[in-house]
């Protein structure tokens, strides 16, 4: 039974079933992205909203998105693309898109100030195969290459797009391995090393979404600005103060519904105490 090698749950997936995320599938003995080319979303977005303050302010890209996630966020904005059981559903009304198609198009829209192609709105690392082969030719045009994401996968999945990936801003949800495992059904250890690695071969930009009684002390800010603060570029240069931290507030959603809305001034108060250490802290949903 092949195992998929994406992130730290190494699903054992038999031939035709899916995997945790709902995409990696088994095919005659092999591990295959099932969402391959499948588009449930495109639009042209400023860059701001990826959000991605320091990377080519002003400008705009094409971001695009497919179906399936490997967390099981309650509060998730995208559930219906991600991991419901719409997430299927919608899968039947995607649209297939080529890497050569995604390419050009990206091309076609340099002339409305377009840069690039910017992966997002569901988990990009699940279906990593499509974001390789499209930022392959994106980059051949001299175009710019996005990626959103949870950060949770293998650095071997890094290895592979690192050389053609312009930018990066990962989810840094919290800080306490409890709230990953039993709230995110996540790796808090996987995400760290991502972005440790990820810190090291292109520009990144962190967020973390402050969910009332969950991740919003500010202990838990100051130990998770102690570690952003210990990144270092690929010379070894300490860079970590210098990375954008994008905190933001939560209201309502999906399986949270039940918990009211960041207070606004816990997120700024939150947002102080990061910047004891960081050079540029944002506020988001504010």
């Amino acid at each position: 039974m092949p195992v998929c090698e994406v992130c730290f749950r190494h699903c054992r997936i038999e031939e035709g079933e899916r995997g945790f995320c709902g995409v990696r599938t088994a095919k005659e003995g092999k591990v295959i992205a099932e969402n391959y080319g499948w588009l449930t979303a495109i639009a042209l977005d400023p860059i701001e909203k990826k959000p991605l303050r320091h990377f080519h302010p002003g400008s705009l890209i094409l971001s695009v998105g497919s179906y399936g996630c490997n967390l099981r966020c309650p509060f998730c904005q995208n559930y219906e693309i991600s991991w419901s059981e719409e997430a299927m559903a919608m899968a039947e009304y995607a649209r297939y898109v080529t890497p050569q198609e995604l390419a050009e198009l990206a091309f076609r829209y340099r002339s409305r100030g377009n840069i690039g192609v910017a992966f997002t709105y569901n988990e990009p690392l699940i279906g990593y195969e499509y974001v390789l082969d499209t930022a392959k030719l994106v980059r051949e045009k001299g175009m710019a290459n996005v990626l959103v994401t949870n950060g949770t996968a293998g650095l071997s999945v890094l290895e592979k797009l690192a050389p053609y990936v312009d930018a990066m801003n990962i989810d840094l949800k919290g800080y306490t391995h409890r709230y990953y495992k039993d709230i995110l059904k996540g790796d808090l250890d996987m995400v760290k090393d991502f972005i440790r690695e990820a810190a090291k071969v292109c520009h990144i930009e962190l967020t973390t979404l402050i969910i009332p009684g969950e991740n919003d002390s500010e202990d838990e800010m100051r130990d998770l600005t102690d570690f952003i603060c210990s990144l270092k570029d690929g010379n070894g240069r300490p860079t970590g103060p210098e990375i954008p931290l994008h905190i933001s507030r939560f209201f309502p959603t999906y399986l949270m519904t039940d918990r009211p809305a960041t207070r606004v001034k816990k997120v700024y108060r939150l947002a102080e105490v990061a910047r004891e250490k960081l050079m540029n802290v944002y506020t988001g949903n504010c």
